[in-house]
């Protein structure tokens, strides 16, 4: 796949469109391309996350070894071409949530962490969007848990204190 090509799917993910086309070819002349044989694992639930990971061509089924050990049949998510795999390691240290399968031959892009925090040192006002993202996402995220907490509240009052 040509460079033009990974930037084009690169834009195609919202949180890395941010960057602007200048950073995603870096990104892109910088990812490690990886081929994966259907069956094969790409990384593990558990395992310390470095990277992120776009895949280009095929598909991957995402499981959890508690879903694995409670039914032998549940296949888990499967996800396939346009999908980026692990953005929060690119981000912080973090460790794999799910296994990650390769249901057939598939082709990713590996994004290092490295990679991606030099990017964005290099580009302040990408740095800058990408913030202003994760701080909405944060927001979203908390303003979400208030309202399953109010709900709960009017389900089941939360117990009072005890008078001394």
């Amino acid at each position: 796949m040509s460079i033009e090509n990974d930037i084009a799917l690169l834009n195609g993910i919202p949180m890395l469109a941010l960057l602007g086309p200048e950073a995603l070819r870096i990104i892109a002349i910088s990812a490690e391309s990886r081929i994966v044989r259907g069956g094969d694992i790409l990384f593990r639930e558990g395992q310390a996350a470095d990277s992120a990971y776009l895949v280009v061509s095929g598909a991957f089924s995402l499981t959890h070894d508690r879903t694995l050990r409670a039914s032998r049949r549940s296949a888990g998510v499967t996800i396939g071409t346009g999908t980026l795999l692990g953005e929060m390691a690119l981000l912080t240290e973090t460790k794999r949530p799910a296994t990650a399968t390769a249901t057939e031959l598939s082709n990713v892009l590996r994004i290092p962490r490295s990679i991606f925090r030099r990017t964005l040192e290099s580009y302040p006002e990408a740095a800058a969007r990408l913030a202003r993202l994760l701080q909405d996402r944060v927001a979203e995220t908390v303003s979400g848990i208030d309202g399953v907490r109010r709900r709960i509240e009017r389900i089941e009052p939360p117990p009072r204190a005890p008078r001394n």
